[in-house]
């Protein structure tokens, strides 16, 4: 929802000038926006106990990575985890998620990195971008949602600006292997 906001705002505000530019932007808003609806409609099968209407997990992350890309981030994603619970992949997915909107609303355009690896006994989550970095502000709930999720199963998060330029998210979730 996050960036359907921010993509809509641009739009607005270039219509009369770039309508190319406002075109595209819409596009996104569109895309997102059917992605957010279908994602609800997952939300309600969970709550119905409909099995057919699974969370999104690791499987879906590249329709993300499109829809970031095409909001003018130049993306780089590693995904080495395999296997990861439902629970996990659901909060993994989560995180990076909203970890990319943040670069969208406050680097772009920006270089993101995305790497989702299985490490000992958990997957561990980083995000960085190369844009104008600043610090860690309490404005939205994004943050909040990240730590929140990586509680849940005993887990760490970092997030700041780094050393030069930029922002970065880590997360690490612990997590049995199954057999």
């Amino acid at each position: 929802m996050g960036l359907i906001a921010v993509k809509a705002g641009v739009a607005n505000h270039i219509a009369g000038e770039r309508p190319g530019e406002a075109r595209e932007a819409l596009r996104v808003i569109e895309a997102t926006s059917r992605e957010a609806l279908t994602e609800m409609r997952r939300l309600l099968g969970v709550l119905r106990d409909e099995p057919d209407l699974a969370p999104p997990g690791l499987a879906d992350l590249p329709d993300m990575v499109e829809r970031v890309k095409s909001a003018g981030v130049r993306l780089e994603v590693s995904v080495s985890a395999t296997d990861l619970p439902d629970g996990v992949g659901l909060a993994v997915h989560r995180i990076v998620q909203e970890a990319v909107t943040n670069v969208v609303k406050h680097a772009a355009p920006a270089k993101c990195r995305v790497d989702v690896r299985d490490e000992r006994d958990g997957v561990r989550i980083e995000v960085a971008d190369d844009g104008p970095g600043g610090g860690v502000t309490s404005g939205g709930h994004g943050l909040v949602g990240m730590r929140e999720r990586v509680a849940m199963y005993g887990g760490r998060l970092e997030a700041g600006p780094l050393p030069r330029r930029g922002f970065r998210v880590m997360a690490t979730i612990p997590y049995k292997a199954q057999p």
